[in-house]
């Protein structure tokens, strides 16, 4: 009597495995590869499917520090005037120290014809030219 109840238990538990595999076999993650060079990435604009989930991975080539923050106008403000001094706990934000390579992953809003950015926002990276534009279509 044990015996089958821990059979059924243990088939139970198989079988929810087996479904949670089933429902993230569709779940894709696009990798986004991103350098920045000069003080300044290489793409001015990406395109994103609404819902995406997108790896970015950032190159950072350069012999200084930079972040890179994906967000709307108000996170962009926000990281503009803040303080924070390193990222990495929040999708969509990463510091990338000078001559490494860092990763953020971020899921973008179900909603089509969207308009985000990302951006560096150390001290005056911003107004030299380190953003771009996210759109969702």
């Amino acid at each position: 009597m044990v015996r089958a109840r821990v059979a059924a238990i243990v088939a139970g538990l198989v079988l929810v495995g087996a479904l949670v595999a089933w429902s993230n076999a569709g779940s894709t993650v696009r990798t986004v590869d991103i350098t920045i060079h000069f003080s300044h990435f290489d793409a001015s604009s990406i395109a994103v499917a609404p819902g995406e989930t997108v790896r970015f991975v950032i190159h950072n080539e350069d012999p200084i520090d930079h972040e890179f923050i994906v967000g709307d106008r108000y996170v962009q403000l926000i990281h503009e005037f803040g303080t924070e001094p390193s990222h990495g706990a929040k999708p969509g934000e990463v510091s990338v120290p000078a001559e490494t390579t860092a990763e953020t992953t971020y899921t973008f809003p179900t909603t089509p014809g969207g308009h985000l950015q990302f951006a560096c926002h150390l001290p005056g990276h911003y107004a030299y030219g380190m953003h771009g534009s996210i759109v969702i279509r």
